[in-house]
């Protein structure tokens, strides 16, 4: 029988070992993204590492190392598929290419594994959490710079709301900057307590009328899911 020749412990331990290890940094990156509340968290991230693993574990198996390169390349440009949906448009601003690209390097991470590189898979998954956690504090100051040598305003509106709230409180932050035409240049949410969150919404504008401050605050606060809300403006000059 076909099953009886494929049937080897050899095989069977290292397919085991390279799908135990796609698993555990699978969950590590997605471990990250799912406590910053991202589109794509824990379970999608160990999917999509353990999908790639599988893949080339198959081909190795099957056809040796040409079989593997052949499917990792498939892997490489069929997952940008996957990261495309959690892209999305809104008034103009693109969110989610972050959450893509870690889809992407999840998958280059279980490709890496299913491929018995066991070591690499390891070392590429550290390089991604540092990517989205030592860097994240960099990006965000680099963001805050001033473009000339003109005065910039840094606004940002701070919202705390229950975890279960969050996109609900999203939604309509991101309609009433819509509405007053202050699209966000970022947003993110951060857990604050152990049951809320903290939406901070960061504007960089040379100008922001405070009427439209205080009635976009006001409504933010009259949102019964919405614990308080608030506006900080610091001159970036």
């Amino acid at each position: 029988m076909k099953f009886m020749e494929n049937l080897h412990s050899d095989n069977f331990f290292d397919s085991f070992l390279s799908l135990t290890a796609a698993f555990i940094l699978g969950s590590l990156i997605g471990f990250e993204r799912q406590y910053r509340q991202r589109t794509a968290g824990l379970r999608t991230n160990v999917l999509v590492a353990l999908g790639a693993a599988i893949f080339v574990d198959i081909a190795i198996t099957l056809n040796g190392a040409d079989g593997a390169v052949r499917v990792i390349a498939y892997v490489v440009s069929g997952i940008g598929f996957l990261g495309a949906g959690v892209i999305m448009r809104e008034e103009g601003n693109i969110q989610g290419l972050n959450t893509a690209a870690t889809l992407w390097c999840s998958a280059a991470v279980g490709a890496a594994a299913g491929a018995d590189l066991i070591i690499e898979a390891f070392l590429a998954a550290g390089f991604i959490l540092a990517a989205n956690t030592l860097l994240r504090p960099i990006g965000h100051a680099i963001d805050r710079w001033p473009l000339d040598d003109d005065a910039e305003v840094l606004n940002v509106i701070y919202i705390i709301c229950g975890r279960q709230f969050s996109k609900e409180v999203m939604d309509k932050l991101h309609e009433l900057l819509a509405l007053y035409n202050y699209p966000p240049q970022d947003v993110d949410v951060e857990p604050f307590g152990e049951e809320d969150v903290e939406i901070a919404a960061a504007l960089i504008a040379t100008s922001i009328d405070s009427i439209h401050t205080k009635e976009i605050i006001q409504l933010l606060n009259d949102m019964p899911e919405v614990r308080h809300a608030y506006w900080d403006k610091n001159s970036m000059a």
